[in-house]
């Protein structure tokens, strides 16, 4: 019996290859080019409100809550006896039932009878949701000021499958949290004012001084004026003109504002996430002129199974002893360099040319940046 253990793995290198050299011929372009301003940025003002609430599953296979979960058993009885039903809390036993938190968000203007979506979460020890129906559940704020109520079947996306004496499973995707589409309804509105600004402030989603400047100018070429002025790396404040009189023209100056094309600036930063082996290089890395040396080990491990054999008459047991042989073999490194102001390209040309695995690349730009040749930020998630 021989067994093999490498520490390159060519399935995963030529992955590792090909996503890096997609990644570094794609980001550039999409970099180099003029974005709207809605898409890297966004006009401040009244924002989303998490609404939740608690509610009950009902419909399930014998899936739901058991009798040891007293907060589902409760809230069963509180439901039939508002209904005109009396029953013994201690002789229910319902396994068709799950207590559940409803969660949804409501958009400040989300007008009244509009549907928005809600995410239902099991809160006991029901093993799935699936089938089951929503009752009708109030969504209230952090205040306590409801705005919606929703209801509906629960859509899980999967499935757990039991079977056995042993009761073995079989899951697909995660069954204990699930969403009813359209399953709100708006009952109350976010209060909004009419009242039309002095200024507007746009904030960005990746705070930059380079790119809050380049808007400015945009939006001061785009009108034609000095409007804008940015406040710091995250926000730039727009005056409006004076010929913006009411809130429809303000409507029509932001529709246009947020489309004006501005080109945004991209930092040198190399994005690593060493539990999947993906590896995320920004257009503006370079590295330092510096030489890299890579090798793998290659480990033999050789069983051969030996028969020892007692002596006759004695009360020795006949047994199997296997006879292990290792062996290690270095692979020779090779020594690639990389001339000044090497670019993404000219990096992924090396690694690649070296047969690095993603996990080997991750090891690499490690080693780059401590030795103090990677001209970019190196964040680890």
């Amino acid at each position: 019996m021989s067994i093999r253990v490498y520490r390159k793995t060519q399935r995963f290198c030529l992955f590792g290859q090909l996503l890096f050299v997609t990644l570094a011929t794609v980001i550039p372009n999409l970099a180099d080019g003029a974005v709207r301003i809605k898409d890297i940025a966004r006009i401040q003002g009244p924002g989303e409100v998490q609404l939740m609430g608690y509610g009950l599953v009902v419909g399930l296979n014998g899936t739901g809550d058991g009798k040891r979960t007293q907060f589902t058993v409760q809230s069963m009885v509180n439901l039939l006896k508002r209904m005109g039903i009396s029953v013994d809390p201690q002789r229910v036993n319902i396994r068709n039932v799950a207590a559940v938190m409803v969660t949804a968000r409501l958009s400040p203007f989300s007008k009244k009878g509009d549907k928005i979506d809600v995410t239902v979460s099991s809160m006991g020890d029901a093993s799935n949701l699936e089938g089951g129906t929503l009752l009708l559940t109030p969504l209230a704020s952090s205040d306590g000021t409801i705005y919606a109520t929703a209801q509906g079947p629960v859509s899980v996306g999967g499935f757990t499958i039991e079977a056995g004496l042993f009761g073995e499973q079989t899951a697909r995707n995660y069954t204990l949290v699930g969403r009813v589409p359209d399953g709100a309804i708006v009952e109350l509105e976010l209060p909004t004012t009419r009242k039309v600004p002095e200024t507007l402030i746009i904030t960005l989603f990746q705070a930059d001084y380079t790119t809050a400047a380049r808007i400015a100018e945009a939006v001061d070429e785009k009108f034609g004026q000095k409007l804008a002025k940015p406040l710091d790396a995250s926000t730039v404040s727009v005056r409006l003109p004076e010929q913006v009189r009411d809130i429809g023209e303000v409507v029509n100056f932001i529709a246009q504002m947020e489309t004006t094309l501005v080109v945004p600036d991209v930092v040198a930063r190399v994005v690593i996430n060493e539990k999947t082996g993906t590896i995320v290089v920004g257009e503006n890395v370079t590295i330092s002129p510096v030489a890299i040396a890579h090798g793998n080990l290659n480990i033999e491990i050789k069983a051969r199974p030996l028969i020892s054999q007692p002596p006759p008459f004695s009360k020795g047991k006949t047994v199997v002893v296997p006879e292990m042989e290792i062996s290690v073999e270095p692979e020779k490194a090779r020594v690639m360099v990389l001339e000044e102001s090497a670019s993404v390209g000219d990096v992924a040309k090396v690694l690649n040319a070296l047969g690095a695995t993603p996990r080997d690349i991750i090891a690499i730009f490690q080693a780059l940046k401590q030795a103090g040749a990677l001209r970019a930020k190196l964040v680890i998630i």
